[in-house]
């Protein structure tokens, strides 16, 4: 299905050389990239990495000339050989698609809503070879079996929303791998995805690269999916290539001082505690007691946790803001829609000045038990105990006057911030509707805010769409704490952000939570953030709480197979561990672990 140069070349896939974008501004040319050099060899991944706006994607998006009209490209793009640029619309439509394929980051925008899966693969089929409508769903259904979708027919007949995310990623991957191309882009593949369904499409990019005999181009910022996937590695910053080599090279002898930064920002498993798992030594003795043969060779190291933990929880007398009781939470019947148990008795509690950190995968229940908690979601049964308020059963006005003791941050700050207001009134709502707070006094107020999430004071004038992703967050965290809560809901609020912004965000909570002393309930699908910021950990699967502990037995020590098998999809910052902790993961499936 390829053309004939693709079968002679014996160069790399892509040979990218002083590559250049510029967008232009208010009449000035605005550098994204200047003289990118690199290439890729047929079979292997290059993964090029960086924060937001050092232009990866903008780089990306010049290969496959799909830059709006206020860009300019100068340079050199050749495919297997080929130059791409100066190329007619009509020869780059065949390239796009046919040669070189886009896996995007967020299927449910890249995927069309209104037609079905099997519909969307069958126009890309036909539109580059022609097929029968028969073929083209013959190969459809070849493609999604291909990518280990459990049921490629019914896949093949659903719509996007009717898929799970992982669905949704391995529709597209089976979309984009239609035409056998020589090259996939993959744009931050794997970063709204749980730790388990990344390590699923990690794998499965994995197989295709050695069954497609593809280049892949990875475009992340996820440090542990570069060591899982990543042959070779390029860093990106202010639209220069700072360092180049190969994964182990990068992650164990950076040479310039970004890649070093870049690196000891990425939060890993491990990282405060003195003692971890050895993966290697754990493979070696058989995953099928790897818990106990590791507790056995640390006897005392585990003991002393124990104890450590038992004699904490005497000494701690701090009083219990947040408290379920046996809680049950119901989504009822509608329509043809049988009702649904989201939140199936659980136990739990978060005590003053505390972070208990909440993981599990998506629909899990994790976010529910967090709306829950500031009264969005009634329960159906249990009680709810929350800043000295039992809210199982409350009315409109007990619930007014919880919300002045809770504060609640939220995964996209972009989409939690009215456009329309400057982000200075955004953070003085509450204090005006709450406390009645106006004129010089409510301007202070909001200034004390911005200088506590370290944000400029004239920032209080801008809009949302003036700042960027972790300055968004700053201010959701500024509002959420603007009435000094009891207890704060933190429902992913890093996920969206680079690695170096994620570090300083959650250095500004640990902060500020030292300051103010709230109760922090702390939602996320990432176990590296929880092991950087968490006392307690509660694990949640299929809406019941499996597994509860201090940080170093859930992380360290797992007992529950469920929280083994998370830790062990979790992809950690480095190379050769990451190559152990995937080979304990395989055989952790392999021996029946899956619930």
């Amino acid at each position: 299905m390829t053309d004939q140069v693709t079968t002679t070349f014996s160069g790399p896939v892509l040979k990218v050389r002083d590559l250049t974008v510029h967008f232009g501004v208010d009449n000035v040319w605005v550098p994204a990239a200047l003289k990118l050099n690199y290439s890729i060899e047929r079979g292997k991944v290059l993964a090029i990495v960086g924060e937001s706006g050092s232009g990866k994607s903008a780089s990306s998006m010049a290969i496959l000339d799909l830059l709006p009209e206020n860009s300019r490209i100068s340079g050199s793009v050749k495919l297997s050989g080929r130059e791409l640029m100066g190329l007619k619309p009509a020869q780059m439509h065949k390239v796009r698609g046919g040669q070189i394929a886009m896996i995007f980051q967020e299927p449910m925008t890249a995927l069309n809503p209104v037609y079905t899966i099997g519909f969307q693969i069958i126009e890309t089929l036909r539109a580059h070879f022609g097929m029968s409508p028969s073929e083209a769903k013959a190969r459809a259904l070849e493609l999604l079996d291909m990518v280990e979708l459990p049921d490629p027919l019914k896949a093949f007949n659903s719509y996007p929303h009717q898929l799970s995310g992982g669905q949704r990623q391995r529709a597209m991957i089976a979309q984009s791998i239609s035409c056998d191309p020589q090259l996939l882009i993959a744009d931050e593949p794997t970063t709204a995805l749980d730790v388990t369904v990344q390590a699923e499409i990690l794998d499965l990019l994995r197989s295709l690269r050695d069954r497609l005999d593809s280049a892949i181009l990875l475009i992340t910022h996820d440090m542990g999916v570069v060591a899982d996937l990543a042959d070779d590695i390029a860093v990106m910053r202010r639209g220069v290539i700072v360092e180049r080599g190969t994964v182990d090279q990068i992650f164990n002898e950076p040479t310039h001082p970004y890649t070093i930064a870049l690196l000891q920002a990425v939060p890993h498993l491990g990282q405060r505690g003195d003692e971890a798992i050895d993966m290697t030594a754990a493979l070696a003795i058989g995953t099928d007691i790897v818990v106990d043969a590791v507790l056995a060779a640390r006897i005392e190291v585990n003991e002393r946790l124990a104890n450590e933990a038992a004699s904490e929880a005497r000494r701690d007398k701090r009083e219990v803001v947040v408290k379920f009781d046996d809680v049950v939470i119901e989504y009822p019947k509608h329509g043809r829609v049988a009702a649904f148990r989201a939140v199936d008795k659980v136990n739990l509690f978060v005590r003053q000045g505390e972070v208990l950190g909440l993981v599990g995968e998506s629909g899990s229940g994790k976010t529910t038990l967090g709306r829950a908690a500031i009264a969005l979601l009634p329960i159906t049964e249990g009680s709810l105990h929350v800043a000295g308020q039992d809210i199982s059963k409350a009315s409109r006005d007990e619930i007014h006057r919880l919300h002045k003791s809770v504060g609640i941050v939220f995964q996209d700050p972009s989409s939690s911030l009215n456009p329309r207001m400057p982000i200075g009134d955004s953070i003085g709502e509450p204090l005006k509707l709450a406390k009645g707070l106006k004129g010089a006094g409510l301007s202070a107020e909001v200034e004390r805010l911005l200088d506590s999430v370290e944000l400029p004071r004239a920032y209080r004038s801008r809009f949302p769409h003036e700042l960027s992703g972790g300055q968004k967050q700053r201010v959701g965290i500024a509002r959420a704490l603007s009435l000094e809560p009891k207890v704060l809901i933190a429902d992913e609020p890093t996920s969206a952000l680079d690695v170096s912004v994620q570090a300083r965000v959650l250095q500004l909570i640990q902060s500020l939570q030292q300051q103010m002393n709230f109760a922090c309930l702390f939602i996320t699908h990432d176990l590296a953030v929880i092991d950087v910021l968490a006392d307690r950990i509660a694990v949640m699967h299929h809406g019941r709480i499996v597994e509860t502990g201090t940080r170093d037995e859930i992380l360290r020590y797992p007992k529950d197979p469920y929280t083994q098998r998370l830790l062990a999809a979790v992809p950690i910052p480095d190379p050769t561990e990451q190559r152990a902790r995937r080979e304990l993961r395989r055989e952790l499936l392999a021996s029946g672990i899956n619930d």
